[in-house]
């Protein structure tokens, strides 16, 4: 049997996202929804960083572009927030990378662009 890893943080987190999703409905833009995330994050004292910035290393250097996480919430999830019509392999795909160049385990990918929220747990 699987064991979810930071099942209880993670179960937190979307709650706040369903929330938000509740609330505001679908059709806003992505940066809407992070406004009102921070907002309950604050609201719900859950530690949290926003647009997280993240260097590439490329052999011995370090590389002119970094990624940028959405959120890093209780200093050991990925939360990336999208508002599009449906999630994408490309979507997971950059999720991935964002937790392998974090050095973090788990990434929360959240749309809600569709009539509910989607979400999908993404493990490296």
């Amino acid at each position: 049997m699987n064991k979810l890893i930071y099942k209880d943080e993670s179960y937190k987190i979307i709650g706040i996202c369903m929330e938000v999703h509740n609330i505001l409905g679908k059709g806003h833009n992505e940066v809407i929804y992070k406004d009102a995330l921070e907002h309950e994050f604050s609201n719900n004292n859950f530690p949290y960083s926003r647009e997280k910035i993240y260097i590439i290393k490329y052999k011995d250097i370090i590389l002119p572009h970094h990624y940028f996480a959405d959120f890093v919430v209780f200093d050991k999830i990925i939360l990336e927030v999208k508002a599009i019509e449906s999630l994408t392999n490309s979507h997971i795909k950059q999720t991935l990378n964002y937790i392998a160049t974090s050095k973090l385990k788990l990434g929360l990918l959240v749309n809600f662009g569709e009539d509910s929220l989607n979400y999908k747990r993404v493990v490296l």
